[in-house]
């Protein structure tokens, strides 16, 4: 979870400028924390609290209404009574590093990570992101095996290595 806040907090001066070198400073005078880390937050909120993700989203999203959402899910944010509106984009899969940190079974993140992203995503690929990402984070923090994480993310949800 501190390696994705920190990912986001460092991506975010390069966001919508996009630099391909490794050659960088890791934390840009105008880097900021983004709507990854305060979703990432909400859903270890709920993690922590009693395991609602939709309350916890909207209470700690609203909160930071200018962190950058997508047009989307600031209306769902907004809303008086959001729905899952469909997405199939990544932002399901950015803040749900929390479930892989959390949870040691791999039944149990897939179904906790498949909760916390259907609150909005609820698209098949934006559930199966959020699935790929927790089950990937669980891995990696249970067998420190990158072959078998690779192996794991292919055979359940046929992404290939590019």
């Amino acid at each position: 979870m501190i390696g994705a806040i920190a990912g986001d907090i460092m991506g975010s001066f390069y966001e919508h400028d996009p630099i391909k070198t490794k050659d960088f400073p890791l934390f840009h005078p105008q880097c900021c924390f983004t709507d990854d880390t305060v979703l990432t937050i909400a859903i270890a909120k709920a993690i922590l609290d009693d395991g609602n993700y939709f309350k916890a989203v909207r209470e700690i999203g609203r909160k930071y209404p200018h962190a950058g959402y997508g047009g989307s899910f600031i209306h769902w944010l907004r809303s008086t009574a959001p729905k899952p509106y469909n997405s199939w984009g990544n932002g399901a899969a950015m803040r749900v590093s929390p479930v892989g940190f959390a949870f040691d079974s791999v039944d149990i993140v897939l179904k906790e990570a498949a909760r916390a992203a259907e609150i909005s995503h609820n698209h098949t690929e934006g559930v199966e992101g959020a699935q790929a990402t927790a089950l990937s984070v669980c891995l990696a923090r249970t067998t420190q095996d990158k072959t078998l994480i690779r192996r794991e993310v292919v055979d359940l949800f046929g992404y290939e290595k590019k």
